[in-house]
């Protein structure tokens, strides 16, 4: 798991280094930084859509994962985690525990949902170079450091997650190997890539979407697809 180690610690330098230079920076530069991340954040989304071969699983996956979602209160339980950590050393001077929660939630969405990290941990996991997760920890290292000079401590604790979930992706693809196909890849990346936009219409404070409560959606089609083929 070299791949997910060193991008878990790129978020954490990342994090070190906006934390520290977050004074410096004026509150309208990381505005119009979190504009341009919103930007990308959809412009990669897109394209990652339209890879899936069969709409109606998407369709499918995406409802019955945000209403298990919805059930199961997701979205409290990561933010109920959120405030665990920040009574554990996450808290900074004068920040309110609700800027600590957004930034914990957003940037591990970010982080977590997404192509690169799909697909990056399944590509350690079969056993190649960890070139994608390399490739991602370059990104999400540069978009920490924006992160973090807004939200602050926050940003660090997200490195947690991205372990967590890339490492059991990992772990998973390396065991899954054999049963996964293109067609089941193209299916996940195109749910990804609906949450990402989601994601994006979030950052840019369009409308706040609760993704992670869609989360779910992902293992939907990783079932259906898999029985579908």
């Amino acid at each position: 798991m070299i791949g997910t180690l060193v991008n878990a610690g790129a978020i954490i330098a990342g994090s070190l280094v906006g934390m520290m230079i977050r004074s410096r920076l004026s509150r309208e530069i990381v505005n119009i930084l979190f504009q341009a991340m919103g930007l990308v954040t959809i412009a990669v989304a897109i394209p990652m859509t339209f890879r899936s071969g069969n709409v109606a699983l998407v369709v499918i996956s995406v409802a019955a994962g945000a209403a298990a979602g919805q059930w199961l209160d997701l979205d409290g339980r990561v933010r109920r985690l959120s405030d665990r950590l920040r009574g554990k050393g996450a808290r900074d001077e004068g920040e309110p525990a609700s800027k600590f929660t957004e930034g914990f939630v957003t940037a591990s969405m970010l982080f977590c949902v997404g192509s690169m990290a799909i697909l990056g941990a399944i590509e350690e996991g079969t056993g190649k170079a960890p070139t994608l997760l390399l490739a991602k920890s370059v990104m999400d290292g540069i978009t920490s450091i924006a992160f973090a000079a807004s939200f602050g401590s926050a940003i660090l604790f997200s490195s947690i997650p991205v372990l967590l979930y890339q490492g059991a992706l990992t772990l998973f693809a390396a065991f899954m190997t054999r049963f996964m196909n293109e067609a089941m890849m193209n299916d996940l990346t195109s749910v990804g890539g609906i949450l990402l936009i989601g994601l994006g219409i979030t950052i840019l404070k369009i409308k706040e979407i609760n993704i992670i409560n869609m989360l779910p959606a992902l293992l939907f089609i990783a079932c259906l697809s898999y029985f579908w083929g």
